[in-house]
């Protein structure tokens, strides 16, 4: 399965950057007015989004959404080879995987608890939910810990998969957001 997972990762990543910088800001756009426009959202106090990387769809848009207003927002920072937190960032760096990220010494911890929305982001998804992630599986054990959040994936319709291969670690998501709807 894993061989699997790999192949299809690097088949839908491809396909994501295929779209080119513009096709996917402007999809990125549509894919955050549509979160900032999910009920689940709009209660929200914390939220935990990702700063985008390798043609990832752009959670960061929320922050100037005009729901967005008064929430606190948090990010991922990878503390181990297994384990991430969700803090709000003080100073950025370049993490573990060369990717920026909070720096851990310089934020507050979040407890997990206290988050109320999750967007993560993701290589693929299919129809049931399933997110295929980047294969290290640092949200598939940290959402577990975030009690009562919704959790979504913020992707592009050229993400979308017939059906992904699912392990009793894939962490399934409650929603799937691209430019064209929600699933």
């Amino acid at each position: 399965m894993e061989r699997t997972k790999r192949e299809l990762r690097k088949q839908y990543i491809a396909a994501r950057q295929a779209l080119g910088a513009e096709a996917r800001a402007a999809a990125s756009a549509r894919i955050a007015g549509r979160i900032a426009a999910l009920p689940a959202y709009r209660r929200a106090s914390t939220v935990m989004i990702y700063r985008a990387a390798r043609g990832e769809a752009d959670p960061e848009l929320l922050l100037g959404d005009p729901a967005s207003a008064g929430k606190r927002f948090v990010y991922p920072c990878c503390v181990s080879d297994t384990e991430m937190k969700a803090v709000r960032p003080g100073a950025w760096r370049r993490g573990m995987y060369g990717l920026e990220e909070p720096d851990a010494e310089a934020s507050e911890e979040v407890p997990p608890e206290e988050i109320d929305f999750i967007v993560c982001p993701g290589a693929a998804f299919d129809g049931g939910r399933t997110r295929l992630g980047s294969g290290r599986g640092y949200y598939d054990r940290f959402l577990p810990k975030c009690a009562g959040a919704e959790v979504v994936m913020a992707a592009f319709e050229a993400q979308r998969a017939p059906k992904l291969p699912r392990s009793d670690t894939d962490y399934p998501m409650d929603r799937i957001v691209t430019e064209d709807g929600v699933y």
